[in-house]
């Protein structure tokens, strides 16, 4: 009762399933919904690409803004290859659906694996970033990040258990400060550098270069920044949450998502060009900007106020769409269908649970550290982006629908540019962890296989098809007693209601305990036959069992009911104060065909 209670004031009443449609988003709640995954990577892709240029000195941040231009044309085709897909799949299911459909069970399996592993991932390593954010500006709760990683999990787990429109409204203002206070940022940054003469931080030397400008290297930058790109397929993979029109609101949202991101990346990447910033150990690459914008004003720690709070609230995306991924793997038969289920408050409570879970235990594992999760990171979303594109190719030349040609070149750009962004940062980052990565998502596929074997398999046993109807059974009852006293006469007269023949069992092990249950019998067995079984070896269970077998050697339809008078305590920790016999006998005899126990409770009152 009590738990009861508190799950209402967490999560709330149950919604009614006819309210369904109330529950879906319009456009501004799931642009804070699915947005801000792909939206807080403003706070570290353009720092990414800094990171691996100044590798070869100060000389090659020049191609930062290049670079990022690169990554902004990608982002723009494959936010185009989205809005084709959701054309295409108005129902949702992104990458896996596309893949499963287009290439065929193993690419779709490779896909939803591959997208599962990604919002675990990015719940992960996104917390664990914004927990850094917090105890870089307050060191003295640096020992406490684990906790505080953990706090923050459950903070979302809970808002997300509330629906899906309660957790939109919940993060909206996070997610439009985080917009707005970014805005202000470029607006004053752009207006310094083209009517001031902006402050340029001091570079390092050309004669501190480390390593020579490869081609290498520029691809390393490059798919080190594509980190911007993940959360972009969030809007395509949960386009059963929007408002009908699902399909043109999904659109409209993700083109949105889509503009802003560039407008935001590509100006945060000029700017950081233009002013001069490097990477630091110490400080952000964001912290850096704005502090030379706004000096120590308000405003800067607004900025760095709403980018924690970003980068907390970028795994709201995760638990948007996992849940969604989850459904559409359950519903096919490739995971348990109990993620296929919504709970009381019309989400799929059973996958945002099972997030949360192995989120947190991936923080525990790691201790919080952000840079130790993040060379598991944008792998398995690249899986998936190449193999959507790459299916979305196939319909098109299989289709022929009229525009197919440019359509199709579009996506095909889209899965090549992917497709090598995959393989340098699996290459770049395989020896830091990435292994794991490309190691788990073969095993998932094989888990989901094994699942998928064991619905058909059970589907093919329960068919009625080429079923012969058995004949009649012989039925027997048996009450098992170890003792006669009021929680023994309700299953007594269970016995008899369900068969006339009923006969009470009794395992002897003391002679003496056997000769006053017999008599207590004669007044109180309610004419139900007392058999008694000898046990020389005080055992209660093989008796059992070998009356049991013997019966059903003798005929081969011999149904055989046990039934077991079990009184209840009325405290949970009144039953450590009780022999669990009952228990004892349902567990050995689960699993036993032709036999069906069933448990008659007598309740105590204190």
């Amino acid at each position: 009762m009590r738990l009861r209670v508190l799950k209402r004031l967490l999560v709330g009443s149950p919604i009614p399933t006819e309210r369904a449609q109330e529950e879906r988003l319009s456009k501004p709640i799931a642009l804070a919904v699915f947005a801000s995954d792909n939206l807080s990577s403003v706070a570290y892709a353009t720092e990414e690409i800094l990171r691996i240029l100044i590798l070869a000195g100060s000389a090659a941040l020049t191609l930062t803004v290049p670079i990022g231009a690169a990554i902004s044309l990608v982002i723009a085709i494959v936010v185009y290859s989205y809005r084709q897909t959701i054309l295409a799949y108005p129902q949702g299911g992104g990458g896996y659906i596309v893949a499963k459909d287009n290439l065929g069970t193993l690419a779709g399996l490779t896909a939803g694996a591959a997208l599962l592993t990604d919002y675990i991932l990015t719940v992960a390593v996104s917390v664990s970033a914004g927990v850094a954010a917090v105890t870089s500006a307050l060191p003295v709760l640096f020992p406490y990040r684990v906790s505080l990683c953990v706090v923050a999990v459950a903070v979302l787990t809970i808002g997300n258990l509330r629906g899906a429109r309660q957790s939109g409204k919940l993060f909206a203002l996070p997610t439009y400060g985080f917009l707005g206070i970014f805005l202000l940022l470029l607006g004053a940054g752009f207006v310094s550098m083209f009517f001031q003469t902006p402050v340029v931080a001091p570079r390092p030397s050309d004669g501190e270069m480390v390593i020579p400008l490869t081609v290498f290297l520029v691809l390393r930058a490059f798919a080190a920044g594509c980190v911007a790109l993940t959360g972009t397929e969030a809007v395509a993979d949960g386009v059963i949450a929007f408002k009908p029109p699902e399909a043109r609101n999904a659109r409209t949202t993700l083109t949105w998502m889509g503009l802003i991101f560039i407008a935001l990346f590509f100006g945060i990447t000029v700017l950081s060009s233009q002013y001069g910033i490097v990477p630091r150990e110490e400080e952000t690459m964001v912290s850096q900007l704005a502090r030379q914008i706004f000096d120590e004003s308000p405003l800067y720690y607004l900025i760095q106020a709403f980018t924690m709070l970003i980068l907390i609230l970028a795994a709201n995306t995760s638990f948007a769409d996992f849940p969604r991924i989850s459904f559409f793997l359950a519903r096919d038969g490739f995971i348990p269908r109990q993620f296929a289920h919504r709970g009381d408050r019309l989400v799929f409570s059973n996958g945002v649970l099972i997030l949360a879970v192995v989120a947190v235990l991936l923080i525990v594992a790691f201790n919080g550290d952000t840079h130790a999760l993040i060379p598991l990171y944008t792998i398995g979303v690249f899986v998936s982006f190449t193999l959507s594109q790459s299916a979305m190719v196939r319909r098109w030349m299989s289709r022929r629908e009229p525009g197919w040609w440019w359509r199709a070149g579009i996506n095909g750009l889209g899965a090549l540019t992917t497709a090598v962004v995959l393989i340098v940062v699996t290459a770049t980052k395989f020896t830091h962890g990435a292994w794991i990565v490309v190691v788990l998502v073969p095993l998932l596929m094989a888990a989901f296989l094994a699942v998928n074997r064991h619905y058909r398999q059970v589907a093919k046993q329960l068919s009625l098809e080429a079923y012969d109807v058995p004949p009649p059974l012989k039925h027997t009852v048996f009450v098992l007693v170890g003792d006669l006293h009021r929680g023994v006469i309700p299953a007594l007269q269970y016995a008899k209601s369900i068969s006339p023949a009923a006969h009470a069992i009794y395992v002897e092990q003391d002679p003496e305990k056997t000769r006053i249950l017999q008599e207590k019998w004669q007044n109180w067995g309610q004419g139900v036959p007392l058999m008694v079984l000898h046990s020389p070896y005080r055992s209660l269970l093989i008796p059992l069992l070998r009356l049991i077998r013997r019966l059903q050697h003798k005929e081969e339809h011999h149904l055989i009911t046990i039934v077991l008078p079990e009184f209840i305590p009325a405290r949970w920790w009144q039953h450590l104060l009780h022999n669990q016999t009952a228990l004892l006998i349902k567990g050995a005899l689960l699993f036993w065909k032709g036999v069906i126990v069933i448990d008659v409770p007598y309740h105590l009152e204190h």
